[in-house]
C-alpha cells in the first residue's frame, strides 16, 4: 500500500505537512475539521504538493525531516 506525504496551505498562510495512506479522504477530513488539531481553526486548506513512498515507514521519516526545514524549502522538497 502506499503512502504519501502531503504539505498544505492553510487558510492563514502556514504550512502543514502530514503523511497519510488515503490523501483524498485525509484533505477531506482537514477541510471538515476532523484533520489534525493544527488545521481545525485554519480551514479550509489547499494541497500544496504530495510525494509517494513504499511504506508508512519511509514516509514518517520524510515527515519528520520536512517539520525540521525551514518554510522557504520546503515546497523544494516535492519536486
Amino acid at each position: 500500500m502506499a503512502w504519501f506525504l502531503y504539505l498544505l496551505e492553510c487558510s492563514d498562510g502556514s504550512f502543514y505537512a502530514g503523511i497519510t495512506n488515503r490523501l483524498p479522504e485525509r484533505i477531506e477530513a482537514h477541510n471538515s475539521g476532523l484533520g489534525a488539531r493544527y488545521t481545525r481553526g485554519r480551514g479550509p486548506v489547499k494541497l500544496l504538493a504530495s510525494k509517494e513512498y513504499l511504506d508508512r515507514s519511509s514516509a514518517s521519516k520524510a515527515e519528520a525531516l520536512i517539520k525540521r526545514m525551514p518554510r522557504h524549502k520546503k515546497l523544494d522538497f516535492f519536486d
